[in-house]
């Protein structure tokens, strides 16, 4: 297996959002090719800590190297981060100043065949983050009944044929066992009109985004983790999140505003009674984007978007 080769998506941007300071405790909660956790703890040495969460051990593993001059200041952690909160008590680090989330797939996990991950390649159905999970792609297009693979692709990719493509996929596999990306993106051609096929990118991307997404359970365990990360943010803290599709923005946008609310009592209660305060400041009111300058050297950060809150005084 290839080396864990990563570009990271807005570094500077987001390492600077979180105004990471000596002696400061972070927590890189998606490390991938370990690049915001590379430059996270060189911004806070010469004593700033970082934890580290990942669920791909090959993440994990090629990150022991590419951090090792870092390796009295990080600690590392194989976890979903939806399980964030145990995680940092686990290890005795809270409170936290500062928290990053790096949505999405990493590169070396579309790029490697075996993965499963893309229609670029013929390689088995898998889509699996921590290859100790359960259920494949495989499983899921093989077992699930139409009506719920039709609710997969409609829901998690958008995409309007999302019925066609179920009924497809069932008649198919009475006769043969679907395995591989290669059949599933054949099945997803056929079952799309010609003409709508004929423009925009590959017609099986919404099908293996939304596979991708079901498989790994991506959409509940951001709004897990987000739910969490309060508790163990420090006054001032702030939290970092990258998205890559509106699915994922959504999520963090409306986390973030309720957060952010104040009063919510009637409009027309002349005081207020809920005495219910903003728990943050936005502090991207519009999120941050790439440069041009970087989407050219990295098409896969073209739909990145950055969003920041910090953390206020509790009274």
């Amino acid at each position: 297996m290839a080396d864990f080769v990563h570009e990271t998506v807005l570094l500077e941007e987001a390492v600077q959002a979180l105004q990471p300071r000596d002696g400061g405790r972070y927590v890189d909660c998606t490390l991938g090719g370990a690049g915001h956790s590379s430059l996270l703890l060189e911004k806070s040495g010469p004593s700033g800590r970082l934890l580290a969460l990942d669920q791909d051990e090959v993440a994990l593993n090629n990150a022991g190297i590419r951090l090792q001059p870092f390796l009295d200041r990080v600690q590392f952690a194989r976890a979903n981060f939806r399980d964030l909160a145990s995680v940092v008590r686990d290890y005795n680090f809270v409170p936290v100043d500062g928290v990053l989330f790096d949505l999405g797939v990493s590169s070396p996990q579309f790029d490697e065949a075996e993965r499963g991950f893309s229609y670029r390649f013929d390689a088995r159905l898998d889509m699996r983050m921590d290859n100790r999970a359960p259920v494949t792609a495989e499983d899921m297009v093989n077992e699930f009944e139409e009506e719920a693979l039709a609710k997969i692709f409609f829901h998690y990719g958008e995409e309007k044929f999302s019925r066609r493509i179920a009924k497809r996929i069932v008649e198919e596999r009475v006769h043969t066992r679907i395995q591989t990306t290669g059949q599933l993106a054949d099945l997803v051609k056929a079952a799309i009109p010609a003409a709508a096929r004929r423009t925009g990118p590959h017609p099986a991307r919404r099908v293996f985004q939304a596979l991708r997404i079901a498989v790994n359970d991506e959409l509940e365990a951001i709004r897990v983790a987000l739910q969490e990360t309060l508790d163990i943010l420090a006054p001032h803290g702030r939290v970092a999140v990258i998205t890559f599709h509106s699915l994922e923005d959504r999520i963090v946008k409306h986390a973030f505003q309720e957060w952010a609310r104040g009063c919510i009592c009637p409009p027309d209660f002349p005081v207020c009674r809920c005495h219910q305060e903003p728990k943050v400041d936005i502090i991207t009111r519009k999120p941050i984007m790439p440069s041009d300058d970087e989407i050219s050297r990295n098409a896969r950060a073209r739909s990145a978007k950055l969003r920041v809150v910090e953390k206020r005084e509790s009274r």
